[in-house]
């Protein structure tokens, strides 16, 4: 029997940015690790996180991070794909762009309609894409500035990833429910969140493809 591959596309928390120091967490600790360890032999857990990811903004400061121009050669060097999850907005919150959460949502779910179109499971029919709701950022700390009005933004993503995942016809799951984020930096997760996020995901794949 073949495993089933689910494609995970984020920002530095895909990848696993450690809040209190430079670097990231092994593999072991990332909450997709843990997904891989909780789903088992039987599914194959591909980490596509990126630094600085945003959405679809191309940032001046930090090139290279445009979520919607590497959508596709990610999902086409990784096909088949059986689900994709797409958890990406904390990056749009920085004051430079100048957006309010209802645009992140909407521009997430975009990429989740994108991905509709491009990913397809080994029998050629489309994947299920799950859009997932960034949680709130805490009391942020060296980077205020960069994040300034960033809470009560994403105090909101709940509601408005909800939408955007029903009007675009995407599975959805809120971080937020389940975890949130560290007191060191206000943006990126600690070990704990990394084990419970991987665990919540893991259940919402089982129930979406068994």
């Amino acid at each position: 029997m073949s495993r089933k591959n689910i494609l995970c596309y984020g920002d530095s928390n895909t990848y696993g940015a450690d809040p209190a120091n430079p670097g990231r967490f092994g593999p072991e600790v990332r909450w997709t690790g843990v997904l891989a360890r909780e789903l088992g032999s039987g599914y194959h857990v591909i980490e596509e996180g990126l630094n600085g990811r945003t959405t679809r903004w191309d940032d001046q400061i930090e090139p290279g991070r445009n979520g919607l121009t590497t959508l596709q050669p990610i999902i086409e060097s990784h096909n088949p794909i059986d689900l994709m999850t797409i958890m990406l907005g904390t990056n749009d919150l920085k004051a430079r762009f100048g957006l309010n959460a209802s645009d992140i949502a909407q521009s997430a779910g975009g990429l989740g309609q994108i991905a509709q179109r491009l990913a397809r499971n080994a029998a050629g029919q489309p994947s299920r894409i799950l859009l997932m709701a960034p949680p709130p950022t805490a009391k942020i700390g060296d980077y205020d500035l960069m994040f300034a009005g960033a809470h009560e933004k994403s105090r909101q993503f709940a509601e408005y990833y909800a939408r955007s995942a029903r009007w675009h016809g995407l599975d959805f799951l809120d971080a937020g429910s389940v975890i949130r984020s560290s007191d060191a930096d206000g943006i990126h997760f600690d070990p704990d969140q990394h084990e419970l996020f991987g665990k919540a995901v893991a259940a919402k794949i089982r129930e979406l493809i068994g």
